[in-house]
C-alpha cells in the first residue's frame, strides 16, 4: 500500500494558539486516496527542521503534504526550504502576480513588496494556483515520489487539494488501492454499550475490512472501510457489515454520513411530518436554537425560542408557576415542564421543549450535583421530562443536553419508545 505523510508547518501549531485541523483533513482525504498515512508530523518554523523532515518524507513516502509558511510575513520560510530542497530558484509568475493585485485592488489595500513576493515560485514544481487566497500552492516530483506544498489556511488548503492536486495524484498514482468508507451516526447511546450491542465483529475485521467507533460529545461514529481494486469492490466488502450494524444498533443510527448532524436529520422529520418545534432555554444559552438554526430551510419548521436564563423571566415569558421556582427551584421537573408547554403555547408551536440544569463547574448542592439538567418536552400534547446527571464541564453538559433533546424529539416523532443513555420519562 502506498504511503503518505503529512507535515504541518508553524510554531501556532505547536503552541496550541491554532488548532491543527488541516492534518486532520489531510488524513481522511489521502486515507479515502488509498494511502496509508504512515507519519504526520507538526514542526516549528525553522528551516533546518523543515529540511531535514521534507526530505526525509520525501524518500521514505511516496506522497508528502506540507502546509504552512507560505504567507507574506518574515517567518514564513517554507518557499525557500523549497528552493534549496529541489536545488532550484524562485521565479515569478506573471498570472499569480496579477491575480494577487486584482484581490487588493478589489479590497481597496495597498499592495507591498512583500505581497508581490508571494508570486515567487520554484521554477522546477508545477503552480496549484490558488482562486481562494494570495498564496499558491506548489507540486513537486522527485525519483516517482510526489511533494505537495499548500498554505495553512484552511479554506486554501482544502481548495488546493480537491481542486488541483487530486488529479494530479490520480495520474501519478494510478495504482494505488481504492477505499470504500462509511459512517454511521448515532446519538444517545454510550460507546460502550453500544459496542456490547453489535457484538463481536472478528469475522469482518480478519477479512480486510476496518472498524472504528469514534465517540464525540454529539454522540459515537462508527466509521468503516475497506480496499479493493475498484470502488464496486471495496464497498461490496462493506455490504454485510451495514447489514448486521443496522439489525443489531438501527435504532440508535440515526443517519449516514462523515459530516451529518443530527440537527439536520430531527429538522428532515419535523418537515416531513410539517411540525413546527419553539424551544425554551436556561442552561443552554441558546445553544439549541443555535443548532436547529444552523440548517439551511430551519425557517420551515422553527418557531423561535428564548432564552430565559433569570427566574422572573421564565415567569413573565413562560407562564412558570413562581411558587413551583421558590418550592422546587429552577432546575426541577416541574419548571422544565411548564417551560416546554410555555414555549409552545407562546409560540404556536407543535412542539416544545425546554432545558434548565446545573451547568457548572460551581453551584451544585448534593441534590443537585453539577451537571444535573431537566429537559421538557410538549410533543402534539405528549407532556414530559428527563433528568440526567452529566459532568462537570460546563459546555460539554450544554452539547450533551443539546443531543438528548433533539435525539428524543427524533426517537419519539419516529414511534420509538426508549429515550436516549435509556432514562426514564417523568410525566406532567
Amino acid at each position: 500500500m502506498r504511503k503518505a505523510h503529512v507535515i504541518s508547518i508553524g510554531n501556532e501549531l505547536l503552541i496550541g494558539d491554532t488548532i491543527n485541523t488541516n492534518a486532520s483533513w489531510l488524513g481522511g482525504l489521502l486515507t479515502e486516496q488509498g494511502f496509508y498515512v504512515e507519519q504526520v508530523s507538526t514542526i516549528p518554523d525553522d528551516y533546518d527542521l523543515i529540511f531535514e523532515k521534507a526530505k526525509d518524507s520525501l524518500h521514505k513516502a511516496d506522497i508528502t503534504v506540507v502546509t504552512g509558511g507560505l504567507g507574506p510575513t518574515h517567518d514564513d520560510i517554507t518557499k525557500k526550504v523549497m528552493v534549496d530542497l529541489f536545488e532550484t530558484q524562485l521565479v515569478e509568475n506573471s498570472e499569480v502576480l496579477e491575480f494577487i493585485k486584482s484581490i487588493f485592488e478589489r479590497r481597496g489595500f495597498k499592495f507591498s513588496p512583500s505581497n508581490a513576493a508571494q508570486a515567487l515560485v520554484p521554477e522546477n514544481c508545477d503552480v496549484l494556483f490558488n482562486n481562494k487566497g494570495t498564496a499558491p500552492g506548489m507540486w513537486f516530483e522527485k525519483n516517482g515520489n510526489a511533494l505537495i506544498v499548500l498554505p495553512g489556511v484552511p479554506t486554501e488548503m482544502k481548495f488546493l487539494m480537491e481542486k488541483r492536486a487530486l488529479s494530479k495524484i490520480h495520474a501519478l498514482f494510478p495504482d494505488r488501492d481504492v477505499w470504500a468508507t462509511r459512517y454511521f451516526k448515532t446519538a444517545g447511546v454510550p460507546e460502550s454499550t453500544l459496542s456490547e450491542q453489535i457484538g463481536n465483529l472478528d469475522e469482518f475485521v480478519n477479512n480486510g475490512v476496518g472498524v472504528a467507533y469514534l465517540p464525540g460529545p454529539a454522540g459515537v461514529t462508527i466509521r468503516i472501510s475497506a480496499s479493493a481494486d475498484t470502488k464496486k469492490q471495496a464497498e461490496g466488502k462493506l455490504t454485510t457489515l451495514k447489514d448486521l450494524l443496522y439489525e443489531k444498533a438501527g435504532n440508535v443510527i440515526f443517519g449516514e454520513g462523515k459530516n451529518l448532524k443530527l440537527e439536520e436529520v430531527t429538522g428532515k422529520i419535523l418537515t416531513d411530518n410539517k411540525l413546527t418545534i419553539a424551544a425554551a432555554e436556561s442552561c443552554t444559552g441558546g445553544l439549541l436554537s443555535s443548532k436547529i438554526t444552523d440548517i439551511p430551510g430551519s425557517s420551515a419548521y422553527m418557531k423561535g425560542g428564548i432564552v430565559a436564563y433569570e427566574n422572573a423571566i421564565k415567569i413573565s415569558e413562560l407562564n412558570v408557576s413562581g411558587k413551583d421556582l421558590e418550592k422546587d427551584g429552577a432546575v426541577s421537573k416541574n419548571v422544565a415542564l411548564q417551560m416546554a408547554k410555555g414555549v409552545a403555547e407562546k409560540m404556536k408551536a407543535d412542539i416544545g421543549v425546554s432545558a434548565t440544569g446545573i451547568a457548572g463547574p460551581d453551584g451544585g448542592t448534593d441534590e443537585k450535583p453539577v451537571g444535573t439538567v431537566w429537559m421538557g418536552f410538549w410533543i402534539k400534547g405528549d407532556h414530559f421530562a428527563i433528568k440526567a446527571v452529566l459532568s462537570n464541564d460546563r459546555l460539554l453538559n450544554k452539547e450533551r443536553t443539546v443531543m438528548i433533546i433533539l435525539e428524543t424529539v427524533r426517537r419519539r416523532l419516529q414511534g420509538m419508545d426508549e429515550l436516549p443513555y435509556q432514562l426514564k420519562p417523568h410525566s406532567a
